[in-house]
């Protein structure tokens, strides 16, 4: 197979799993929804850049570090178990707060934050290293041309930033706004609700060694 077709495979797995939900898509739309679309899109930058360090950590071989050292996997297993859990008890206390509108902005921009959580978010969850790990060694030659090493990581950014962008611009627009405002407190519980629920899921996982 050339270089190009295997970079389309690859990228073509990653999209669909980018598009799977999963905490990010929670992250992302909660924040395109509460705050702006400006920082919709910072957290889809986050995203973005969490999937390009995957990708860079599995060319760099992690998956085999971490199959060497299976504590050092359900370590980070738990961690990030523990930080979805982290973000869950905080959208489910601000679950109350009111919005403050100004203009086509329903809460404070901050952008920077925004791009942080998502990142943190992005990177919380090991399997996805695994995952990516797997793809790459299911599709990738045992010698990795250059034009590959060089185009994978920007690829993948591609594919999950240009995604959650897409996520952001619709759960930031009118009418979504309008839901969501009408109903935040019950929105945002459950969305608390679900990170949980995704974040013990990892713990047990973790503690079970599976």
């Amino acid at each position: 197979m050339s270089s190009l077709g295997i970079f389309i495979s690859i990228i073509s797995a990653l999209t669909i799993g980018a598009m799977s939900p999963g905490p990010s898509f929670v992250v992302v739309s909660r924040i395109a929804i509460s705050r702006s679309r400006f920082d919709g899109l910072a957290a889809a930058l986050g995203m973005g850049m969490g999937g390009v360090t995957f990708a860079i950590l599995a060319l760099a071989g992690l998956t085999a570090l971490l199959s060497q050292f299976e504590w050092l996997y359900l370590v980070l297993k738990i961690a990030g178990g523990a930080y979805l859990i982290y973000i869950a008890l905080a959208i489910w206390k601000g679950a109350s707060e009111p919005l403050a509108l100004s203009g086509d902005v329903a809460g404070k921009s901050m952008p920077a934050r925004s791009f942080t959580a998502a990142l943190l978010t992005q990177l919380s969850n090991p399997k996805a290293i695994v995952v990516y790990a797997s793809i790459f060694a299911a599709l990738l030659p045992k010698t990795v041309p250059t034009e590959l090493l060089l185009a994978l990581p920007v690829g993948v950014f591609l594919v999950e930033a240009g995604w959650y962008a897409i996520v952001a611009l619709a759960f930031s627009a009118r009418r979504p706004r309008k839901v969501y405002i009408a109903a935040k407190v019950w929105i945002d519980r459950a969305a608390g609700a679900v990170m949980a629920g995704l974040g013990l899921r990892l713990i047990l996982s973790g503690l079970n060694g599976k």
